[in-house]
């Protein structure tokens, strides 16, 4: 196991990696300072990984929410589910949430423990590949609307996150694919090394060497850890996590949550961004087509002509966080593994990428 801590002062917390951590019962209870935790899943991890948790549990009272699954019921409507269990079973401000499933699953239970009773405690158990190396890490809780992604929510930093790279063993492919589109994120922004570290390994990755998945998942917390550290509220460099994001939203909103995975909307977003930053004049064709050729190789969408027409996504990005007094703040590339956030590129070049890329 290593473990990599999070400096946010008083708000510090550890985030755990390792193999059979579901196993390790301590992990989990010296973060739980009330009685009463409870434990909120998805049908599809419930009857995977529920149990072997309520096992390590055994002496506190605890009490469960099994969700839908699926990014379309990232909504207020299931959060209500949540808040109406906590009622129901009348759990006080010292309770602790534990988040165990994937980034819907995590971004709701932190954003209904920073709501139930004005903030209380949770815990963070990522069982997917974007959610252990992305999601799980930082604080950012929320729901979505039909009119945007991620557009209600809140920051409030889980107690601990605990990461067993086990649970991948009953990850789809699909999903794990979408997770590495969050890895490869990473190498774009800030690591050029890491770039080329996936660009070297991409093969067995995809094969699930468990080695080199630990290597990617620790080193992607760790670069993320690192931002959020200098700057916890996004209001500076954490803006450079969202390295293709605003292109992947449009997408997710566009064609409806869940019709593209997160991770698959954010791939397309990406490759867009690496597009614009060539056509800004800062990378090159060889540089784009390395980019793509990762992309492809980790079995992630590059394209999305004849699924949106260019005024809806347009429509779309102006309906997203990193919208300030109506322009589009964009994160591009000055050389792979170097982003910055530009507010002066040229309106014809974005129109000339979301043209190629929508039809």
């Amino acid at each position: 196991m290593k473990t990599l801590n999070l400096d946010l002062q008083e708000k510090s917390y550890p985030i755990y990696t390792g193999q059979d951590l579901l196993s390790e019962g301590e992990l989990l209870t010296k973060h739980i300072s009330g009685k009463q935790v409870m434990i909120v899943t998805n049908t599809t991890v419930a009857p995977l990984y529920l149990e072997k948790v309520q096992n390590l549990l055994s002496s506190f009272e605890l009490a469960q929410v099994v969700l839908p699954d699926g990014e379309k019921y990232k909504t207020l409507e299931t959060l209500n589910c949540i808040f109406s269990a906590l009622l129901e079973n009348r759990f006080d401000r010292s309770c602790t949430l534990i988040a165990l499933g994937g980034g819907v699953v995590g971004d709701m239970t932190g954003f209904a423990a920073a709501s139930y009773q004005r903030g209380v405690n949770f815990i963070q158990i990522p069982t997917t590949l974007l959610s252990q190396v992305d999601s799980s890490v930082g604080g950012k809780t929320g729901v979505n609307h039909v009119l945007g992604k991620n557009m209600i929510g809140a920051f409030h930093q889980p107690k601990c996150v605990l990461i067993d790279i086990d649970t991948l063993d009953t990850l789809g492919n699909q999903q794990y694919s979408a997770g590495m589109a969050e890895v490869i994120k990473y190498g774009l922004l800030g690591h050029s090394n890491f770039f080329n570290f996936l660009k070297e390994n991409i093969k067995d990755l995809m094969d699930r060497n468990k080695l080199l998945m630990a290597e990617i998942i620790y080193q992607s917390c760790q670069h993320k850890a690192n931002i959020v550290a200098q700057d916890e509220l996004e209001v500076g460099r954490r803006a450079l996590l969202n390295f293709g994001h605003t292109f992947g939203h449009a997408i997710e909103n566009t064609l409806g949550y869940g019709t593209f995975l997160h991770g698959e909307a954010i791939s397309v977003g990406m490759l867009m961004a690496v597009k614009l930053s060539q056509l800004e004049g800062y990378l090159s064709s060889n540089q784009v087509a390395q980019v793509q050729d990762l992309l492809e190789k980790a079995n992630l969408p590059i394209s999305i002509i004849g699924k949106i027409s260019a005024s809806d996504f347009m429509k779309a990005m102006l309906v997203d966080k990193k919208v300030i007094n109506g322009n589009i703040r964009l994160i591009l590339l000055k050389e792979l593994g170097h982003a910055f956030v530009c507010d002066h590129y040229k309106n014809q070049l974005l129109n000339q990428v979301i043209n190629e890329f929508c039809q």
